[in-house]
């Protein structure tokens, strides 16, 4: 059986690790948008009976939070490429002073992921003919382009859905009553929460069960426990 040049350069395409980095930033920053704005929402809606205190504190929490994980990813990844760009120099100036140590190095791998002595040695020579760094920073140091992250993706991925997933929470101390405003919150976060495990499950193609499950349950506790908060210190502002 035989395939095509443009199937075998699309190959990709019915898998999902080349979404893993964007999409580990964007649900990180979904979650953390849902809970983080719906937590503070339910601690001051439990302490105090005034909406303008509720809309200020959730309004400043959704800026601030969905600024601070843009700012947090950006740098976080940067660092990581910092790490992969200095491991790279490393590795060109290793190949330039002990070449044949590195092909060693190299032949070493490949057998130890099955190949013969005599065939891992030849496939080394042949790559290291082709591209000797490529085969290098991808074979030993592991780094490719599926793997490497882009710190703009993940910040904009990471900060975009924040806002996106505390905006609702928000839009509930607007228009909701007063009286039963945790419940409401609690209630659309839930949702959300469910929404947003499914959606991801999907996205990256794993057990949407699973997802909406471990999201559910921990953003339940964690919004259980603000309230919790909320009861013990209630200040009762106006």
């Amino acid at each position: 059986m035989t395939f095509s040049k443009e199937h075998l350069n699309t190959y990709l395409d019915n898998h999902y690790i080349h979404r893993s980095n964007w999409l580990r930033a964007a649900v990180l920053g979904a979650n953390d948008g849902i809970l983080s704005t719906a937590s503070i929402a339910i601690g001051i809606a439990t302490a105090s009976d005034a909406r303008d205190p509720l809309i200020l504190a959730t309004l400043a929490g959704l800026v601030a939070g969905s600024l601070s994980m843009a700012a947090g990813e950006f740098v976080s990844v940067s660092s990581q490429t910092d790490i992969e760009q200095a491991d790279i120099e490393r590795e060109r100036k290793e190949l330039e002073e002990m070449p044949e140590l590195e092909l060693q190095r190299l032949a070493e791998i490949y057998e130890n992921r099955g190949l013969k002595k005599e065939t891992a040695l030849t496939v080394a020579k042949e790559l290291t003919e082709h591209d000797v760094l490529e085969a290098h920073i991808r074979d030993e140091l592991g780094i490719n382009e599926v793997s490497q992250a882009n710190p703009f993706q993940a910040a904009f991925a990471s900060g975009a859905a924040f806002t996106f997933g505390g905006a609702l929470s928000f839009l509930v101390t607007l228009f909701f009553p007063l009286s039963s405003m945790e419940y409401s919150i609690y209630g659309i976060t839930t949702v959300s929460l469910i929404l947003l495990g499914a959606i991801s499950a999907k996205t990256g193609g794993s057990s949407v069960s699973k997802a909406v499950i471990r999201i559910t349950f921990w953003g339940s506790i964690a919004m259980g426990l603000t309230a919790v908060v909320g009861y013990l210190f209630n200040v009762g502002v106006t």
